[in-house]
């Protein structure tokens, strides 16, 4: 169990908490063995997770990358050339060839081709989601999704960049998105310093239009606001405009696509239909993946004096009841639910709830390729690990067959890694067909199912 009564004090005395909370967070971890990480017998749903499935390929593993300072996401190129951010130092690529250019620093980074003041990292914030235009052989744009002090008291934004011929630089910035809100100040909350739930990643869909998840940043009116984009997946043109057909309520911002969440992590599209799925962070229960509708509500309502609940510390109601405190997640759910299906009886219904349990689902990518056996079409969602209250750590990659109508999951089986589990931040499929893994202890590992 996280040690919040030391935590507590430590915050009295003025000590830097988030610094703290990690190296918690690390004990945490540490005290689980690979196999309670790897949980053979939790149920999701009515689906048990098996740690081999006798259709599941093996799988080879390969370190690409070591040495790195919490890599949060990748994105490649067709050749293999691979766009990288460390959460708190910036931009890189690491060329087919293997050779690596720092391109764009944060304030304070050193050894990169140039740095933006502008850009800082703070708790959870920082440089997170990174994506290549599909167009990147005619215009070479990228964009990054960094927290930024250009807006008092700071803003997450979305950036487009122009890369080098020789990828040796970027240049062109351009902010696309400039209002995402971020969280400024500590509050009571677990986890509660600074830059606290931002979402983070930028995928484009087979619709070529452009998706950007956010988070509620510890605030109560955020997730359900018509105009703070906070708690949404927003979808737009490569200008950051809204696109025509989004269909948020009335009076709404036109570049939201659904709205209510509370940190999603993770989108991906489903090959069948091209729908996004999402991967989202639940509140000490419930993490949640969900089939997308446009104009949908996520159902997250952390708001006080709602849903039968009364104050809660700094507006924010998204740890209660009893939020320094393990509890059973069942009798958690009943007073703050992720879905909020009694107030918002159309909320869109997640497929899978993790039993229930938060352990942090991160990012989400489908399986494509023959390569994959049995997997080929399923989703693949990194599980970072989260050791609270007595839940199972639980650092893995699911692999997760949706029902065709995404209201629920038909199979879900955890990978037999071989090497050692982390905290999964991001999952991609690289242009070889293999899975591509960032964890935050700085390693990038590819995972290439083996030939039967």
């Amino acid at each position: 169990m996280l040690q919040w009564a030391t935590i507590s004090k430590l915050r009295s005395s003025g000590a830097n908490i988030m610094k703290w909370e990690e190296y918690f967070m690390r004990l945490s971890f540490t005290a689980w063995s690979l196999s309670a990480a790897m949980a053979v017998t939790m149920m999701h749903g009515t689906t048990a997770v098996s740690a081999a499935d006798a259709k599941a390929p093996g799988l080879a593993h390969e370190t690409v990358m070591t040495g790195l300072e919490s890599p949060w996401d990748m994105a490649f190129l067709p050749n293999g050339t691979m766009f990288f951010t460390e959460k708190c130092k910036g931009l890189s690529v690491r060329m087919a060839d293997g050779k690596v250019n720092a391109l764009l620093g944060m304030k304070g980074s050193s050894g990169y081709a140039s740095t933006a003041d502008d850009l800082f990292c703070e708790g959870q914030a920082g440089m997170m989601g990174v994506e290549v235009d599909p167009k990147f052989a005619d215009n070479r744009q990228i964009y990054v999704y960094s927290t930024s002090s250009k807006t008092a008291p700071g803003s997450n934004r979305l950036m487009r960049l122009k890369v080098s011929d020789d990828f040796a630089k970027v240049s062109d910035r351009t902010d696309i998105v400039t209002d995402v809100p971020y969280k400024p100040k500590e509050t009571a909350h677990p986890f509660g310093g600074p830059g606290a739930h931002n979402g983070g990643r930028v995928r484009f869909g087979p619709d070529g239009h452009l998706y950007l998840t956010t988070g509620d940043t510890h605030n109560g009116v955020v997730p359900q606001s018509p105009k703070l984009i906070g708690g949404k997946v927003l979808r737009m043109d490569r200008d950051g405009k809204a696109i025509a057909d989004n269909k948020p309520p009335e009076g709404f911002d036109k570049r939201i696509y659904t709205y209510g969440h509370r940190n999603v992590q993770g989108i991906a599209f489903r090959p069948s239909d091209g729908n996004p799925v999402v991967a989202e962070h639940g509140p000490w229960h419930s993490d949640e993946i969900t089939v997308l509708v446009n104009g949908g509500n996520g159902g997250w309502d952390p708001r006080p004096n709602q849903a039968g609940r009364g104050d809660c510390p700094a507006n924010y109601c998204g740890y209660m009841p009893n939020q320094m405190e393990g509890m059973d997640p069942k009798e958690r759910v009943k007073f703050m639910p992720m879905t909020d299906t009694k107030t918002y009886p159309d909320a869109m219904p997640p497929a899978w709830n993790n039993n229930g349990l938060s352990q942090g689902t991160s990012s989400a990518v489908f399986l494509t390729g023959e390569q994959w056996g049995a997997w080929n079409g399923r989703l693949a969602v990194g599980i970072m690990g989260i050791g609270f209250g007595g839940t199972p750590v639980g650092m893995r990659i699911d692999v997760i067959d949706l029902a065709d109508d995404g209201k629920s999951v038909k199979d879900v089986t955890s990978m037999s890694l071989p090497m050692p589990a982390g905290r999964f931040r991001s999952v991609v499929q690289g242009p070889d067909g293999s899975l591509y893994a960032a964890v935050d202890g700085g390693d990038i590992y590819k995972l290439t199912p083996k030939k039967k």
